[in-house]
């Protein structure tokens, strides 16, 4: 079985003050490499395009900014016009947190929250990207944590027509699988409604051939476990990481066979 390629949700951005420690954690973890962009981003932080084993472009990228700043990994969503779509989210119960504004290498983003408090970035990449199906150690899903399935659902829904679908064969907390633009889900969402306790968040979930394993080298590099590993009825193992700098990144294996 193979990962399918992300569409809508096609990469990550990841704020921090400290761009090596990033380096340090997910280039040993996931053979990450990493490459300084000649220009900067549109407010004057340094930008590093993030590459992964065997991806044939760049699917993430570092924003270094000054110490101080909110540590974050947000959803890069891909927007045909960043303006346009960042008022339309507002209508809709978003708050824009950063307006669009182009970067150097003519990329146009916008940074929203969602009404769950989830930070996104709406991106219009200069070029255009090609979804290409990720291999060990990139990311291949998105995932969300919510205590309001369905207001989470109607946001996404109204905004970008994504789905939602219950997954038979999850285990623990009930699970819907989410389908964005393409044939097959691209993501899922916990379903935590009832419980206002639990977390809401928006997450990368990276493809790993150990999910085990990848735990335990994630916490010899400073990582804490915040969901073991375990395994759905159908045989997709998962566990999910809280890293060095406090973000949630969430692992998994595809079923064998």
């Amino acid at each position: 079985m193979e990962a399918p390629p992300l569409d809508m949700v096609f990469g990550f951005e990841i704020d921090t003050a400290d761009t090596k420690a990033v380096q340090d954690f997910y280039g040993p973890l996931l053979g990450w490499t990493f490459e300084a962009e000649a220009a900067p981003g549109a407010d004057g932080v340094a930008l590093t395009r993030i590459t992964a084993p065997g991806a044939g472009s760049p699917t993430g990228q570092i924003r270094r900014h000054t110490a101080g700043v909110k540590e974050a990994i947000s959803l890069r969503i891909e927007s045909a016009d960043v303006t346009a779509d960042a008022a339309r989210l507002r209508k809709l119960g978003a708050k824009v947190v950063a307006p669009a504004a182009e970067d150097g290498d003519g990329t146009v983003r916008a940074r929203i929250t969602d009404p769950r408090g989830n930070l996104l970035t709406l991106v219009a990449p200069a070029g255009g990207h090609s979804p290409q199906a990720p291999q060990p150690g990139a990311m291949a899903q998105f995932e969300l944590s919510t205590t309001d399935l369905e207001a989470t659902r109607t946001f996404y829904g109204t905004a970008f027509n994504w789905s939602f679908a219950y997954d038979p064969g999850s285990v623990g907390t009930p699970y819907h699988g989410i389908q964005t633009r393409g044939p097959i889900p691209t993501g899922g969402a916990y379903d935590h409604s009832g419980n206002p306790q639990a977390p809401d968040f928006a997450i990368i979930s990276i493809l790993t051939t150990d999910v085990p394993a990848t735990v335990a080298k994630a916490v010899s590099l400073g990582a804490k476990v915040d969901d073991e590993p375990r395994s759905t009825t159908y045989g997709l193992v998962f566990a999910r990481l809280i890293d060095p700098r406090g973000n949630r990144v969430g692992l998994f294996s595809l079923p064998q066979g």
